[in-house]
């Protein structure tokens, strides 16, 4: 549930990379291209999404990654 929701949001966010070769072990920069800019609309759309808030602190190299934190934070299913 929050891979795909997530995959969802990495599409718009970066809509020049194709969505369906994303995986959980995709890396956010090196296979993503997500940039500084780039990274901040996906924290505040995943915020969004799931009514939820990252801390000053949270910092991430995958998306699986992303998606154990906001399954943790917000009770669903990765």
């Amino acid at each position: 549930m929050v891979f795909d929701k997530l995959i969802a949001i990495l599409g718009r966010v970066k809509p020049n990379v194709d969505i369906a070769n994303i995986s959980m072990d995709s890396r956010l920069v090196a296979d993503l291209g997500i940039d500084s800019l780039s990274m901040m609309l996906l924290a505040i759309s995943v915020e969004d999404e799931f009514g939820i808030e990252f801390g000053d602190d949270t910092n991430f190299s995958t998306v699986k990654e992303i998606c154990e934190f906001v399954a943790g934070k917000s009770g669903l299913a990765v």
